[in-house]
């Protein structure tokens, strides 16, 4: 094959059956976000590359090579965006939205990075996404990880994940920690990989995050945030989990998971999972205080998102998507039967049911079309059929046929 004629690597068709479960996870999301009362939104694919560029900092591994950034005919820098969070910022600026605080936004769409492609991980996949602005306190970092668990359980994948919960503390014991944090691997400054000596000044937070193996070593190793918690953050820490206990929310304290970014605070959790490989993190999020102020809005604007990865809850579980809609195919046994064939399949389609006219060939070619177009049942529609009114009816799974009157057969 034309080498041209292929998609670009790492980015897939979305053929009928994946196409329907994807559609299936975002409806599904989006139903549960209507009764927490969050209302879509839908940003460009393609942004300034300083939307990104400011937000996720320049030792980010995704600003740093991951990013799909070009030079537009303007010559302006554009990015195709690698996460929501950024693009909902950008946006609630940009349209003066601070007088409708707070908002509740839901979005979900594709999303771009250059990366290694591999079951789980591609170069453009899809996320839902929900972002909280105007959030304040323990309670709305609660119910927004009730919202993740409920989506998980609507999508029959729940029980497959742990929930993992750290609190990243405010900004002085977050300051705090990151100086210890560079005295601790400072020592051990020759023995960090490349990305992590880098980051060892600007931004050593991202170091607990690294993929290396000695660098995990040394981080298994390396000072605790909680050990810095003042006594508001820890007060706030507990309050969250005393309402995630309200809400029946099960969870781990994962005492290494943080967020790199300055503008991220308090509570940060992961929806993992052991049945993926490498690739076990389903759905993440966390607090972003400082988001908007980094962005040129409300300085105090407090925040919290998360987002999932669809194409990782597809491989959790593929089979928990609802049985897709099979058709009724009415064969016209010959042409001067397709008129009344084609009111018939009308009438069914007014009642919400969908059909197909099967008009190719002879009797036992359109049977196989029938059969190929995956019908639950078939109609074989002669004169004497048009007349009574009154037709066969062919279980295709079965084989089992029984005679049904219109009326009956409009109600199926």
């Amino acid at each position: 094959m034309n080498a041209k004629l292929r998609p670009v690597r790492g980015m897939k068709d979305l053929l009928d059956k994946e196409y329907k479960h994807h559609q299936h996870i975002v409806q599904r999301s989006e139903k549960i976000g209507d009764l927490f009362g969050f209302q879509a939104i839908a940003t460009p694919i393609l942004e300034y590359s300083s939307v990104f560029s400011r937000t996720l900092g320049d030792t980010s591994e995704v600003v740093s090579k991951e990013m799909y950034d070009f030079e537009d005919k303007g010559g302006e820098s554009v990015t195709l965006r690698p996460e929501f969070t950024a693009s909902i910022m950008r946006s609630f600026i940009s349209n003066g939205l601070h007088h409708e605080l707070p908002l509740r936004l839901f979005s979900s769409g594709p999303v771009f990075r250059y990366d290694r492609p591999q079951a789980g991980r591609q170069r453009q996949f899809h996320q839902i996404n929900f972002e909280y602005l105007g959030a304040d306190g323990p309670y709305s970092d609660a119910e927004m990880l009730k919202l993740a668990s409920q989506i998980l359980e609507e999508l029959d994948i729940l029980e497959y994940t742990k929930l993992e919960l750290n609190s990243l503390g405010g900004k002085e014991s977050r300051g705090n920690y990151a100086i210890s944090l560079q005295e601790y691997f400072g020592k051990y400054e020759s023995e960090l990989s490349d990305d992590s000596k880098a980051r060892l000044s600007k931004n050593p937070l991202r170091i607990l995050d690294s993929k290396d193996e000695n660098d995990k070593k040394l981080v298994q190793t390396a000072p605790m945030m909680s050990d810095f918690y003042s006594a508001d953050d820890q007060r706030y820490f507990d309050e969250v989990r005393n309402f995630l206990d309200l809400f029946g929310v099960k969870y781990e304290i994962s005492p290494r998971l943080v967020r790199g970014l300055d503008y991220y605070c308090h509570t940060a959790f992961e929806f993992t999972t052991d049945k993926l490989g490498a690739q076990g993190t389903i759905l993440a999020g966390g607090r972003y205080d400082g988001l908007s102020k980094i962005m040129g809005g409300p300085p105090e604007l407090k925040a919290i998102g998360f987002a999932g990865g669809i194409e990782r809850m597809i491989l959790l579980r593929e089979s928990y998507a609802p049985e897709f809609l099979r058709p009724i195919s009415i064969i016209p046994i010959s042409d001067d039967n397709l008129l009344d064939a084609t009111r018939l399949a009308e009438k069914l389609r007014s009642k919400g049911t969908t059909s197909l006219v099967q008009y190719k060939g002879k009797l036992a070619k359109k049977m196989q079309n029938a059969n190929k177009s995956n019908s639950k049942f078939v109609v074989v529609l002669g004169d004497e059929e048009a007349k009574s009114k009154t037709y066969n009816l062919k279980n295709m799974d079965d084989g089992t046929e029984i005679k049904i009157s219109e009326d009956e057969l409009l109600k199926l």
